[in-house]
């Protein structure tokens, strides 16, 4: 590999931090001149107009001497991503020690360093391509890892936390909220949202929060993971290599992604809008705590896709 200018240079894992964390800890950051970019065009009638469109860009991730793969990305939060990605596709381990991170934004480029050799080479003989938008792959041990975990079955998702959380996500200032074309996922405790990222395509958005977990050791057993993109076999896959009991989405249900929350023991809540939501795995850690009808619906501003079918049901 040729020698990269390291601009961004991160240690390695940080220590566990006892204390809580704070709500929107990590957030998007619709300011940033970076991920979005004014674009001139028409309207329906003819007219002038001006809008924001979300920018993706190149990141190609090198784990020690190997290229791995190249991701579109918004690009915040390059060595999260990293991290989360190689998490995810099993080529860290999680007792694995990260030496460095090496993000040169100039050249498009990631390097994870770690202390021992990995058996990635095996993995990339193995790829095949998944299921979702943009490029995502998983590898063929994926399973077997996921056949091992097993969920924490103490934890539990109180109504109330529920409603609460679909609330304060849907109406936090976001990417999506000034230019769309983007996907969602937040960490969450109780009814506190903890860590949101946005990314083009919704891998990339658990990998970065799997990223952050495995950096400041967060504790996943008593998580909810909540997602705005459909709850396909991907998303159910990595929220329980991530150890999080629960997974919440606005979307919709694949029938491959059920069967797995329910292997698994996954707690999977789908079509949580307003005061609605339909639970199909793990019911058992649900507790209804709340009045659905003392719920407040979502106001039309914050309206994302998928709620005027629901509306009209």
């Amino acid at each position: 590999m040729v020698e990269r200018k390291a601009q961004g240079r991160v240690p390695c894992r940080e220590s566990e931090d006892p204390s809580p964390m704070e709500e929107f800890a990590l957030r998007p950051n619709p300011d940033d001149p970076r991920l979005t970019r004014p674009v001139a065009g028409i309207d329906q009638d003819g007219r002038p107009v001006e809008t924001s469109v979300t920018v993706e860009r190149p990141l190609t991730l090198f784990l020690n001497g190997r290229e791995i793969v190249t991701m579109m990305t918004i690009g915040d939060y390059p060595e999260y991503l990293a991290i989360g990605y190689l998490l995810n596709q099993n080529m860290l381990r999680p007792d694995d020690r990260v030496t460095a991170v090496e993000y040169d934004e100039d050249l498009e480029t990631v390097v994870v360093r770690t202390d021992r050799e990995t058996d990635f080479e095996d993995k990339l003989r193995k790829k095949t391509l998944t299921s979702g938008c943009a490029q995502g792959t998983v590898f063929g041990d994926v399973m077997e890892s996921f056949e091992r975990i097993r969920l924490s079955s103490a934890a539990r998702l109180h109504t109330s936390w529920l409603y609460a959380l679909t609330r304060k996500i849907n109406t936090a200032p976001s990417l999506y909220l000034t230019a769309g074309a983007i996907h969602g996922c937040v960490l969450c405790e109780r009814d506190r949202p903890l860590v949101y990222m946005e990314d083009v395509g919704r891998h990339n958005a658990v990998d970065k929060i799997a990223g952050y977990m495995y950096r400041h050791g967060v504790d996943p057993e008593d998580k909810i993971f909540y997602t705005t993109g459909r709850l396909t076999s991907e998303m159910v896959i990595k929220t329980v290599q991530m150890r999080i009991p629960i997974l919440v989405s606005r979307s919709g249900f694949t029938a491959w992604g059920v069967e797995l929350a329910r292997q698994a023991g996954l707690t999977l809540i789908g079509r949580a809008r307003g005061r609605r939501f339909l639970a199909l795995a793990g019911e058992e850690r649900i507790v209804f705590d709340a009045d659905p009808r003392t719920a407040a619906d979502e106001d039309s501003r914050h309206r994302r896709k998928g709620a005027e079918e629901d509306a009209a049901e």
